[in-house]
């Protein structure tokens, strides 16, 4: 089982995307994703999307929200992942050439139209919801199946 989070970075109705394009063996390349990745031993889940925000795009947290969590069984057809959602609209610092792939700000009613995975189309628009979701979504070998959620 693997423990990591999602971050959505927001200013001016645009969210922070990563195009996957720089690291070896990337199970995500060619995608656009959320910023963040696996928890680090004893880590809580704000600690481990404020960490990985330092890491990644060189941002320095100053507020986030819990906006969701999801199962995904076997994503990798190795192991079960399970993943926090964090929406973060306050932060400091300037971007960096991020070791993961190409940072760029990208507007909100565009969001569906990058290179996604198939179920972030279906759970990116819950970010902009005020409401909590608990969701689950089936992937074989790389291809979505199903979903299901509940909000809260």
């Amino acid at each position: 089982m693997k423990l990591a989070t999602l971050c959505y970075v927001t200013k001016e109705n645009k969210t922070l995307m990563l195009y996957r394009n720089k690291k070896q063996n990337d199970y995500h390349e060619g995608k656009w994703n959320g910023l963040g990745g696996k928890f680090e031993i004893g880590e809580t889940p704000e600690e481990c999307a404020v960490r990985e925000l330092k890491e990644e795009a060189g941002l320095t947290v100053k507020s986030l929200k819990l906006k969701g969590f999801i199962t995904f069984p076997l994503f990798d057809g190795k192991e079960d992942w399970y993943v926090f959602l964090f929406v973060i609209d306050k932060f400091d610092g300037d971007l960096i050439d991020s070791p993961e792939g190409k940072l760029e700000w990208i507007d909100n009613n565009k969001l569906l139209e990058l290179n996604l995975w198939d179920g972030d189309k279906i759970f990116i628009p819950w970010l902009f919801q005020e409401k909590f979701f608990s969701a689950k979504f089936n992937y074989e070998k790389g291809e979505y199946k199903d979903y299901s959620v509940e909000f809260y």
